[in-house]
């Protein structure tokens, strides 16, 4: 049986059909109205003495083996577990403040920082009730070893625990993607600062320097130490130019250089010198030149005979 309820209106009086409905439904008797009120309204009172005895009534005297009640406080909390809440509420705060509109991060408010929190109270509750209960069933010499093929069931499926864990996952790299959008954020503004900072120290020094050049050329002084400071200065740039690590040989570069030489001038290199032509090591004079043939532009040795047969005409004419 359903609860009948008035429906509100603007004005206090009721209508005669709402008034004839709950006539027929009992709710209004004639002369019973007080009575129906106070049936309604009901006091109700927390009796702890009588709930007590009640539960003194009910309550079974058993060993505390046959009913495994473990009343505990909670586990002391792991330092990663702790480092890792720092951690969120750091970046739940960089997300709040940095997205929208400088607003002010209250962790306590955080429902996502709170259910991670909750979630991670139960799990040291359960660990402080499940250690305590081993204890005392070792005190009580019953053996608790995991069986090899348990398996717990879960409430959830597995294809819900995998769009969870997608999910989770999805939020964690969008999450690093926002930090690593920030950082470099933070290095392009340091490193604009720094260029700023060093274009206008070049600029004071070149000015300081053209002010003491112009005192030299006034005759106001006769100091040229700022040159030599100067010209220190560019030097010590270009050692520090040298010792930049992108100034570097690669192994395959050495070896181009190796076999190929290192690049530079190459018309005129074997050209003779002072040097190369007073330098006789190694002339033989003795040495007879091998012939050189135009036709076939090759060397070919000298190997014709001192008593060389004459040719034909000569053959002939020396007959007559």
């Amino acid at each position: 049986m359903t609860e009948f309820v008035i429906n509100d209106s603007e004005t206090d009086v009721d209508s005669d059909e709402e008034l004839q409905e709950a006539f027929c439904k009992g709710f209004i008797k004639p002369g019973l109205t007080e009575e129906m009120k106070k049936a309604i309204y009901k006091d109700y009172v927390n009796n702890v003495a009588d709930l007590r005895e009640k539960l003194r009534q009910i309550e079974l005297s058993l060993p505390w083996i046959e009913k495994l009640d473990v009343v505990t406080s909670v586990a002391p909390m792991a330092p990663d577990v702790a480092l890792q809440i720092q951690d969120t509420a750091q970046r739940r705060k960089n997300i709040k403040e940095n997205t929208k509109g400088h607003q002010t991060y209250d962790p306590t408010q955080d429902p996502i920082l709170n259910e991670f929190k909750r979630e991670n109270l139960i799990h040291r509750q359960a660990q402080a009730a499940v250690t305590d209960g081993i204890n005392r069933l070792k005190e009580l010499n019953v053996t608790t070893r995991r069986p090899d093929d348990y398996f717990a069931e879960m409430a959830k499926s597995d294809e819900h625990m995998q769009k969870v864990r997608k999910n989770l996952m999805a939020k964690q790299a969008a999450q690093a993607r926002t930090e690593k959008v920030r950082q470099l954020r933070e290095q392009k503004k340091i490193a604009k600062r720094v260029q700023i900072d060093t274009k206008l120290k070049q600029a004071a020094g070149k000015k300081h320097m053209l002010e003491q050049l112009k005192r030299v050329r006034k005759g106001k002084s006769s100091d040229l130490d700022f040159l030599e400071d100067n010209n220190k200065g560019k030097n010590n740039n270009k050692s520090n130019n040298s010792k930049d690590p992108r100034s570097k040989v690669s192994k395959k570069r050495a070896q181009k250089d190796k076999k190929f030489g290192f690049g530079g001038k190459k018309k005129g290199s074997k050209l003779n010198t002072r040097e190369s032509t007073n330098q006789m090591d190694g002339f033989n004079s003795s040495a007879k030149k091998k012939p050189f043939n135009f036709k076939t532009k090759n060397f070919k040795p000298n190997n014709k005979k001192k008593n060389q047969r004459p040719g034909k005409s000569k053959r002939k004419n020396a007959k007559r």
